[in-house]
């Protein structure tokens, strides 16, 4: 604790160069007419206040132009727009182009990393990648290879690089990066390779590593105050990051943290999720295994944690909690508060109260949802804030060699990392969904480092009992934990969702059509289907005073990795290769942008 005190004695003489880097970002973010970030801000509401595409007129919409990437694999995250430039990236191999918006979105400079081809087999579930960042006048990329690059935004000159991992421990990236105030905070994937998850922050100037917080071990690695850092409001207590866990089976532990990250600067905290504790066979791994599945709220300037909340003890089912924390000021029980609503892979929705971690909410948000019958929201009770677990579905009951069937949702949850959108105006959440189950068979596995460590096989098929199909587009309501409307998909909605003032939705699906609806009704407005599936995230902009509307195409991802990878083995990909045959019949490989405005 004695270096953690001198860390943040020496972090508050910067604090002046912080704010101003801070309020440049800030200042960028404010501007409706560019899109910075991949979040859209830091709250992560991917909202938009750009209205003249609207309900009215956006069936309207057609194809601007158009940009082929040159990659094949999944095409998760957007491109971003600063300016007259637009920075777009791919996939491995992770190639960042940077167009010029004003000169018919000419090429201004490309980078293309040179990276090891053995980081591919240790990337769980696709080559995909979330986007870049800027900040300070630098694209920041964070490689497959656990590279960090800082890009001069004019040049495409490397400024400064860090190294994250070591892919030949498992550990790979697949996310963003946050840029906030003078750091950069990345995360690590690599669960299924008992990768132990980290956050780190480094200075966005400079590239030298700030502070690291791991997910699991002793308190001084979690960056937790053993008497301050609460769960559900009560300290965590001494070793909470080891004492739930058997032996050190917590240095193979998971927890990885490869989603979206959020932050309040007024609080001077940043928010993220942690994965799935490793392996999936919950017989090898005894107790809650904190601090995977976990909302984590964090420090910004030390990483030290404020709070934690572990929505899946012990998980049994894969679930990771690393989709987005979206932060919003609404109204409950006549108070105003500041809020974090999460949907996580388990299927159930959080509300939060983000400064002292208060649970507010936990509901359904897929009535398919069956492995649990609730959340227990009794403060006095002894199983607070804790799942009910039904046997029939626990894959720890029914033990190892036992095939558990109909397990509701499937390990990819009922969302993945594919990110909602919310409206301040219907405040209402519009939330892409999976709605898949599984056949889940835990085995006995051995670790050893750069290898698979797994221990389960999956089947996936879509929800029975339903619509047929094996994916919803969701409004859901967060105060009172309610699904609003639902429109069913074939498949999986596998992309992030863009809610606009104009008072339109958008998302994409994984045939390859983009979707505009009601933002109250959820009724269709437009439809257009591009070369191939979307599995990116839909971003808006403003150039030479006309709106436009761009996505990525290219089908991959975890739910597309069959079609990806050529795989044809149904149990491959953890099961999806099966649960997702028949999108071939409907799309092919492919990366593409399409930006889409209304005819002049």
């Amino acid at each position: 604790m004695k270096k953690l005190a001198l860390l943040t004695s020496g972090l508050a003489l910067c604090t002046a160069t912080m704010a101003a880097a801070n309020d440049g970002l800030v200042t960028e973010m404010d501007n409706p007419n560019q899109w910075v970030i991949q979040t859209g801000d830091y709250k992560n509401q991917r909202y938009s206040e750009l209205d003249q595409i609207n309900a009215e007129n956006v069936g309207d919409l057609q194809v601007a132009w158009t940009f082929s990437t040159g990659v094949l694999r999944g095409h998760e995250g957007s491109p971003l727009v600063i300016g007259d430039t637009m920075y777009l990236h791919t996939p491995f191999p992770n190639i960042v182009y940077a167009l010029d918006l004003a000169n018919e979105g000419k090429i201004k400079w490309k980078y293309e990393p040179k990276q090891d081809p053995d980081v591919i087999p240790v990337m769980c579930c696709d080559t995909v990648n979330r986007g870049v960042a800027y900040a300070e006048g630098k694209i920041f990329l964070h490689q497959a290879d656990t590279t960090v690059v800082a890009l001069n935004a004019d040049t495409g000159e490397v400024e400064w690089s860090a190294v994250n991992g070591d892919p030949s421990k498992g550990e790979t990236n697949t996310a963003t990066v946050l840029p906030v105030k003078d750091k950069i905070i990345v995360g690590i994937s690599g669960g299924e390779f008992g990768v132990r998850g980290s956050v780190t922050a480094y200075d966005i100037n400079s590239g030298e590593q700030v502070w690291r917080a791991y997910s699991m071990g002793p308190d001084e690695d979690i960056l937790a105050d053993p008497e301050n850092t609460t769960h559900l409001g009560e300290p965590v207590g001494a070793d909470s990051g080891t004492n739930t866990w058997e032996g050190d089976q917590w240095m193979i532990g998971g927890g990885t943290t490869w989603g979206w990250y959020s932050a309040d600067l007024d609080e001077n905290l940043f928010y993220y999720g942690t994965g799935n504790p490793s392996t999936w066979n919950p017989a090898q791994r005894p107790g809650d295994n904190r601090w995977s599945m976990t909302v984590m709220a964090r420090d910004i300037d030390t990483g030290m944690a404020k709070w934690f909340y572990q929505m899946t003890p012990h998980d049994e089912w894969d679930y990771d909690g690393i989709n987005e924390m979206i932060l919003t000021e609404q109204e409950i029980d006549g108070e105003e508060r500041k809020l974090l609503t999460h949907f996580d892979r388990n299927g159930l929705a959080y509300t939060m109260d983000r400064v002292s971690g208060e649970l507010l909410v936990a509901e359904k948000y897929d009535p398919a949802v069956n492995w649990t019958t609730g959340v227990d929201m009794d403060p006095e009770s002894d199983t607070y804030g804790r799942p009910a677990v039904v046997a029939q579905y626990s894959t720890e009951q029914n033990g190892e060699d036992v095939n558990s069937t109909g397990i509701c949702p499937a390990a990819l949850g009922t969302k993945d990392q594919q990110p909602a959108a919310y409206s301040p105006k219907t405040e209402l959440f519009y939330v892409p969904t999976n709605h898949v189950c599984m056949d889940y068979e835990p085995f006995r596995v051995s670790y050893t480092a750069g290898q698979p460590y797994v221990g389960a096989t999956l089947a996936m098929y879509p929800a029975p009992d339903s619509h047929g199909g094996m994916g919803n587009f969701i409004a859901w309501d967060n105060v009172n934990g309610e699904i609003k409307w639902s429109i069913p998909e074939q498949f999986s909605v596998w992309s992030g969702a863009l809610a606009t003032a104009g008072d339109v939705v958008f998302y994409g699906t994984l045939e390859g059509y983009l979707k505009a609806v009601s933002a109250d009704s959820g009724d269709e407005l437009y439809r257009f289907k591009t070369p191939s599936g979307i599995i990116g995230n839909v971003m808006t902009y403003m150039h030479g005073d006309k709106q436009y509307v761009g996505i990525l195409s290219g089908v991959g991802g975890w739910a597309g990795i069959g079609l990806a990878a050529g795989l044809t083995n149904p149990n491959d990909g953890l099961g999806a290769v099966g649960g997702y045959a028949a999108l071939s019949d409907y799309t092919a490989l492919g990366g593409q942008l399409t930006v889409f405005s209304l005819p002049n």
